[in-house]
C-alpha cells in the first residue's frame, strides 16, 4: 500500500487521483511516486507508424478527406 509523506496509507481516491491526474502525480515525493501501485490501465507504448495512422477515429488521412467532401456535396457556382 502507498503511504503518503505522514505516513499514512494513501487512500483508494489519493491513488486514483496520483493515476490520472499529472499534477497530483507531480506533487507527490519521489519516495511517494514509487509506492503508487501500477496503473491497472497499463502502459501503452505506439510506434511512430502507429500514432501517423490515427486520425480522429478515423484510420487514414484520405478517408478524412474523403468524409470532408461526402458531407459538402457538390459544389454549385451561381455566377458562374
Amino acid at each position: 500500500m502507498a503511504h503518503n509523506r505522514k505516513g499514512n496509507a494513501m487512500s483508494h481516491l489519493d491513488i486514483i487521483r496520483a493515476w490520472k491526474d499529472e499534477g497530483s502525480r507531480l506533487s507527490l515525493s519521489d519516495a511517494e511516486r514509487a509506492q503508487l501501485p501500477d496503473n491497472p490501465a497499463g502502459l501503452i507504448e505506439l510506434t511512430d507508424a502507429q500514432l501517423g495512422a490515427v486520425a480522429g477515429g478515423r484510420s487514414t488521412v484520405s478517408e478524412l478527406l474523403s468524409l470532408d467532401d461526402q458531407m459538402r456535396g457538390p459544389t454549385v457556382c451561381i455566377n458562374c
